[in-house]
């Protein structure tokens, strides 16, 4: 009974591993997309957005199946849950990396709408959360508690560049009347990248959660 649960384990984590690595592919490549306006990389985001879905319903599946044949308790029940969660929120960093990559097929952009991009700190905030995202994926795979909680501060300056990113936009709008268009699409895209930096947030409290079976959830003072 013992090496049954502990092969279902391991599959679990093989799983979940493996779907980290592919929202994270999803994520880098759309916003390079955007960054260099690629509207074919753009394109091939879009198609693997399905396998993203079919993923994680299959993951939710085995997980379910885990739970009800095996009554998993204490740490075990903890990373089951912990992994249905996490599994979810890599789901939804999918969908706004999908969502980034049909801006680009969407939106008719130039080199001169880099420039744009340049006084938006576009670069800065998407390396921020690819840098997220790694983090808590070795926070999870390292069972390392600080490198998890590390991640929360750094969702305070994606609201920060988000925020700051929303006025030039507003100020870029007034003076050229003719972008305002692609003025909302670029804040929808802000606000998205200031989202998936929420969604990473809930990565790394469930780690914690399976780690140490701390709940960090609706805390005030998640960094300390």
């Amino acid at each position: 009974m013992v090496k049954f649960v502990e092969n279902e384990l391991n599959t679990i984590k093989k799983e979940i591993n493996e779907m980290w690595l592919l929202v994270h592919d999803q994520l880098e490549n759309a916003y390079k997309a955007v960054l260099d306006i690629d509207v074919e990389l753009a394109e091939r985001v879009s198609t693997r957005e399905k396998r993203v879905n079919a993923f994680e319903l299959k993951i939710d599946s085995d997980i379910e199946d885990f739970i009800a044949l095996y009554n998993p308790v204490a740490i075990d029940l903890r990373f089951a849950l912990a992994m249905l969660k996490i599994n979810n929120n890599l789901e939804r960093i999918g969908d706004y990396a999908d969502s980034v990559a049909r801006f680009v097929q969407r939106c008719p952009l130039t080199e001169e709408d880099k420039e744009l991009f340049k006084r938006l700190r576009l670069q800065e905030m998407s390396d921020r959360v690819m840098s997220m995202f790694a983090q808590t994926h070795e926070a999870l795979t390292e069972q390392n508690i600080g490198t998890a909680k590390s991640v929360f501060e750094q969702d305070e300056l994606l609201d920060q560049l988000n925020k700051e990113a929303l006025d030039i936009l507003a100020d870029y709008a007034t003076e050229h009347p003719d972008s305002i268009k692609l003025c909302l699409e670029l804040a929808a895209i802000f606000r998205k990248l200031e989202r998936a930096g929420d969604h990473i947030s809930n990565l790394a409290e469930e780690t914690v959660f399976y780690i140490d079976a701390e709940v960090l959830k609706h805390t005030k003072s998640l960094g300390e």
